[in-house]
């Protein structure tokens, strides 16, 4: 498959892709963190791939040579390299899993994973729901008559639009709790941008035009909106029934890009209002610490919260300043810069201090293992990477655990 750029709507093709290759983006795009997952070859930021490549012709692409990916003409012969999954060593350090789609859990399930560090949901409701929630919700007073009939359509079968909602949401979370059961399944709220859902149907009438969606209206700056509380409200109701209804009570939720200590108060506010309250049925909620004020006020934060979740990805991006998506400024990006690591590190005292969880769930670990070495010298307590980089990871782990052992014997 070869584009421009990918986004969620694209998600269901790259699924029958062989490969990936963009012209733009970068290393934590959406093309390059949905590729991972299914464990698709990708190559993205390329500038002029849709130029040179014609259609129906045979390339081979690989991403076996490093950091560079290279598209070679014609089909090449390669060999594979197998690699049992009972050699892997034991560590210290418990490796997580990033699970995007419910249809990938119980083909990784039996990896030793100690459970899984991110879920998206909004990966969910895109593929399963394919609906813009607040549409769902209204559409019946939008004058849009084509709308209607497909949502008619796609909800045969449930008594409600709200109905339809919660269970294919609750449907596609269970799948992925059940999958790694009892271990914790860290469930992020959805975090689409708004450029995103304005893709889905029904979504023009509901986003904002937004000159950078990045940093706008998403995460918990949605939650509470008078705009998108009803949608958001059947997020929890989806939760709740995944925990108390399935007695798959191994989730945890997550709320995303919160940006003070004011505005988590409110989601926690919204949350009750749904059927949601930290605490209640043993509920744990993680903050995903991708601002830069949640490191800055971290212990502030670690009050109100069971754990934090590092997303290096947007963290990485608002520390320096640069747009990840960017494939302009993507030879800048890099979660190992000083910048970012004094950071993470802050971040990781004050949550010990507090004695609160801290993981990590960005990309960085998995392709760096001098970072995930940083990582474990720091003393974090969980570090979550996609599947195809898990076996790498704990094997990196298992070398950086024994030098670290030395080194306290001597």
């Amino acid at each position: 498959m070869v584009t421009e750029m990918t986004d969620p709507d694209w998600e269901p093709v790259m699924k029958k892709a062989a490969a990936i290759i963009t012209n733009k983006g970068g290393r934590t795009c959406h093309a390059a963190i949905v590729a991972r997952e299914l464990g698709v070859p990708a190559i993205v930021g390329c500038d002029n791939a849709t130029e040179i490549l014609k259609t129906s012709e045979e390339i081979t692409v690989s991403c076996a040579e490093g950091e560079t990916g290279i598209v070679y003409r014609g089909r090449i012969a390669f060999t594979k390299k197998e690699h049992r999954i009972s050699d892997l060593p034991e560590i210290n350090t418990p490796v997580m899993m990033n699970i995007g789609s419910p249809d990938i859990a119980f083909r990784y399930a039996h990896y030793p994973a100690k459970g899984v560090g991110l879920a998206r949901e909004e990966f969910i409701i895109n593929n399963y729901i394919k609906i813009h929630p607040l549409a769902l919700l209204g559409h019946e007073y939008l004058g849009d008559a084509g709308l209607t009939t497909l949502i008619r359509e796609t909800i045969s079968g449930y008594e409600s639009e709200e109905q339809y909602f919660i269970e294919k949401l609750s449907y596609g979370i269970a799948k992925i709790a059940a999958a790694y059961y009892p271990n914790k399944v860290i469930v992020r709220f959805s975090d689409f941008k708004t450029n995103e859902y304005y893709n889905m149907p029904g979504g023009k009438y509901f986003e904002p035009a937004e000159e950078n969606p990045m940093i706008g209206w998403r995460g918990a700056s949605r939650y509470y909106s008078d705009v998108y509380k009803a949608a958001f409200g059947m997020e929890c109701k989806a939760i709740k029934s995944v925990r108390e209804n399935m007695g798959l009570d191994n989730v945890i939720v997550m709320i995303p890009f919160c940006r003070t200590v004011d505005e988590l108060s409110l989601v926690y506010k919204t949350m009750e209002e749904f059927g949601l309250k930290r605490g209640q049925n043993k509920l744990e909620v993680y903050l995903m610490a991708e601002v830069p004020s949640n490191v800055i006020l971290a212990e502030q934060f670690a009050e109100q919260i069971d754990g934090f979740s590092i997303g290096s990805n947007d963290l990485t991006q608002l520390i320096l300043g640069l747009d990840r998506d960017s494939s302009l400024v993507a030879n800048l990006y890099n979660e190992r810069n000083d910048a970012v690591k004094i950071m993470i590190s802050s971040l990781i005292r004050s949550a010990k201090k507090m004695n609160v969880k801290v993981g990590i769930c960005g990309q960085g670990p998995s392709d760096y293992p001098d970072f995930a070495q940083f990582l474990v010298e720091e003393g974090i307590d969980s570090i979550s990477v996609t599947p195809d980089s898990f076996m790498k990871t704990v094997n990196a782990i298992k070398e950086i655990e024994d030098k670290l052992a030395v080194k306290v014997m001597g």
